[in-house]
């Protein structure tokens, strides 16, 4: 599933004529293009899809729509980073006799 993530900017350059931010995702910091959203800012709030910035939100909402995904446990999937390794059961016991 693909997802229009929320993340703030936290840096925009110039990367051979085209503008890039360092956005942060709750934690997690992905580099996004600002092609289709010229006009934003540092510290705006943007929904992000694809590696795009497709629109501007408020920080309310953004703030929300991230705990939302986050409780859901895809937010790391959806930003394309590896979910953390599971920690291994305890060796089961033998219970009842074998043969």
């Amino acid at each position: 599933m693909c997802l229009g993530v929320p993340g703030r900017i936290e840096e925009i350059r110039d990367e051979q004529g085209t503008p890039m931010a360092t956005v942060d995702f709750g934690g997690i910091r992905k580099e996004v293009c600002l092609a289709y959203l010229p006009e934003a800012e540092l510290g705006d709030y943007t929904l992000v899809h694809v590696g795009f910035a497709i629109t501007r939100i408020d920080e309310e909402s953004a703030l929300e729509t991230l705990e939302l995904i986050r409780s859901m446990g895809s937010l790391a999937e959806e930003l394309g980073e590896e979910p953390a390794e599971p920690e291994p059961d305890p060796a089961p016991s033998a219970v009842g006799g074998g043969s």
